[in-house]
Order: C-alpha cells, then structure tokens, then sequence
C-alpha cells in the first residue's frame, strides 16, 4: 500500500473512527501515574484527541532534559494487565509532557524529526507500522539509540474494530517482531489505528505485553492545516500531562517536521519536561 493510499483510507474512515475512539475511552479516563498499580481514574472525559486546557507560556531561558527513571523498565519481564481503556494522559509529574508521532518511520521525514529531538535532547515515543518499518529497521535501531520508545501502531494501519481476533493479533504481532528485529526489544506500548479501540485489542494487546497508549492533544497534522496551524494547537493544548499526537509518516509530513521546530523550543522555555512514560506493571 503506497502512501497516497493509505492517506486516502485515513481521510475516508476517520469519522466512523472517531465515535468508536470515543466509545473506547467513555466513562473514565485513563491517567499515567508514578503509582506501579491500577491507574488513576477521573470522572472527566474527554474523547481521545480533545485539547488540554490552555496553559500560559512564559519566556524563559531553562532548557530541560530528559529526565532519568522514566524510560521504559529493563529487567524481569511483568504481567501486563488487560486494560478497558488506553492511557490518555499523565499525572503527578508536574510540568511534564509526551509528544508521539504516528505511522512511520519514513525516510523523508523521520530523520528530521529525530534531528530536531536529539538537538534539544529530547526523547519522544513513535508508534510505527509494520509494513513501514520492515524496510527502514536502521531508523527503528536510530529510535532506539537515542533513547526513544518505539510503540506498536500495527501492521498496515487498519481499523481494528472491523477485524477478527486472528487478524488482530496477526497485525499486532507480525508488527512487534520487525521492532524486535530492529532495536532488540519487544514493544511495551501500542496505539489503535484512528483511536479504534475494543475489548480485542486491549486482550491481544496485553498478551504481547503492551500497555495501550492514546492521546490528549491532537495535532490534526495529518489534515495538513499549515505548520502554523499545527504549532497552535500544541501550544494552546500544552498543560501538565498532556500527551501529545503527532505524525512522522503516511502523507507529507513537511509541516509537521516544520511545526515540532518551532512549538518543541516553545515548551522547554516555558518549563515543561518532554519525557516518556514508564510502563504500568504489576
């Protein structure tokens, strides 16, 4: 499926996606805590991709780094529970932020990204595509190097409420061994194509030992509005916990690679922590 296609099945399937995403996620909202135990649940919910609430930026000259601990857990291999809804957002970690980017890797512009990241010592999450990623494992081993978390995003991207279980596992299991055969390890998170998720995928899902990650701020870059346009809705959804949905790959991706260079300085001035997040487990 070449990228003009697959851009096509995105524009043509996103509403219908975008009710079942919201149904996925309906009733509570899933919160990445420091707590190793059952995650903190609230009674506002938003579906996935609604904006934050507004957060003031203020100039300052702080640059952040990484910060320690919060990569993905090395060592003895935990149960991974079955979850009713993916992981939205972060809490009590202060000023702290997630940006992901979606549907590659993508010669043409996940290098770029990875440059703009790696400049400002930043580390980000990329949910890729099997059948993107077969061909480009040196970008997943780069990913890796500099310290990213490379996710599951499935093989070719479809929406997983429409398939059986066998294909399911299949479009999730074929994806987690090219990322094996790319960085060495199994992927410890996974994001359903068009936030189309059902009981299924988050059984499968766990199975293969990834926790289920979404989003609260939706850059909508796919749609590509203008990388002024993509900027703005990052800085105005910018608040503590926010994660952030981005792509890399599946169209022209210019603006997007454009906007990360401008909004990315932005919040590190403004003092928040562009960190990724540690797994649940129990």
């Amino acid at each position: 499926m070449n990228k003009d296609q697959f851009l096509s099945r995105r524009r043509a399937l996103l509403a219908g996606a975008a009710v079942l995403g919201a149904a996925g996620a309906a009733g509570t909202v899933q919160v990445l805590t420091a707590d190793p135990g059952s995650p903190v649940r609230s009674s506002a919910a938003p579906a996935a991709g609604a904006q934050a609430k507004r957060a003031a930026l203020r100039p300052s000259a702080y640059r952040l780094q990484p910060i320690a601990g919060y990569g993905p857990v090395h060592g003895t291999a935990a149960r991974t529970l079955v979850r009713h809804q993916p992981f939205l957002r972060m809490s009590g970690r202060g000023k702290t932020m997630v940006l992901t980017f979606d549907d590659g890797p993508d010669p043409r512009f996940t290098p770029q990204i990875l440059r703009t990241l790696k400049a400002h010592k930043v580390r980000a999450m990329f949910f890729v595509c099997g059948e993107m990623a077969a061909g480009h494992k040196d970008l997943l081993r780069r990913m890796a190097d500099e310290g990213h978390v490379v996710g599951n995003h499935t093989w070719s991207h479809p929406l997983l409420t429409r398939l059986t279980r066998a294909e399911i596992r299949s479009q999730m299991e074929r994806t987690c061994d090219v990322i094996e055969e790319g960085t060495g390890e199994r992927p410890g998170w996974f994001r359903a194509p068009y936030g189309a998720w059902n009981r299924a995928a988050f059984q499968i899902g766990a199975e293969l030992g990834m926790e289920p990650l979404a989003w609260t701020v939706d850059t909508l870059d796919w749609t590509s509005p203008g990388a002024d346009a993509i900027e703005s809705r990052v800085v105005k959804g910018a608040a503590p916990g926010v994660v952030v949905l981005g792509h890399d790959a599946g169209g022209d991706r210019t603006q997007s690679v454009t906007a990360l260079r401008d909004y990315l300085p932005r919040l590190l001035d403004s003092g928040y922590h562009i960190i990724v997040p540690r797994r649940q487990s129990v």
